[in-house]
């Protein structure tokens, strides 16, 4: 009887793997049962840290907010100018805001300053 070749299915499947792992070090770009526990571990890493990502960057732009907020005033706080924002149904968002605050800074302190003076007036009106 001759020899029977296999399929090449298989062997694309784990070239497919193999490729995805090519930069990882040692058995864990070498070994297929390796490749395949490192890749679900990769993903599972990347999914995770994807949010994690969206959460570290809107720490940063408060923290960016508050700081340029604080420095102009004693009395305004970041929590202040974003519930002041809402009062006046302004829509922006905290990257924006953040933007402005590092490249344009008397342009976020004019922002703040209308809205201090927009709330103000409706609260002492009524």
């Amino acid at each position: 009887m001759t020899r029977i070749r296999r399929g090449y299915i298989a062997r694309r499947r784990r070239t497919k793997i193999r490729l995805f792992a090519s930069s990882f070090r040692g058995a864990h770009s070498r070994l297929t049962r390796t490749i395949t526990q490192q890749k679900i571990r990769a993903l599972v890493s990347a999914h995770r840290d994807r949010d994690r990502q969206k959460i570290n960057f809107r720490r940063l732009w408060i923290t960016r907010i508050n700081a340029a907020i604080r420095e102009r005033g004693v009395c305004y706080s970041y929590s202040r100018l974003i519930n002041d924002l809402y009062k006046r149904q302004l829509l922006l968002n905290r990257k924006i805001l953040a933007q402005i605050a590092i490249s344009n800074r008397n342009c976020l302190y004019m922002i703040s300053n209308e809205i201090i003076k927009e709330v103000g007036r409706k609260e002492s009106t009524g």
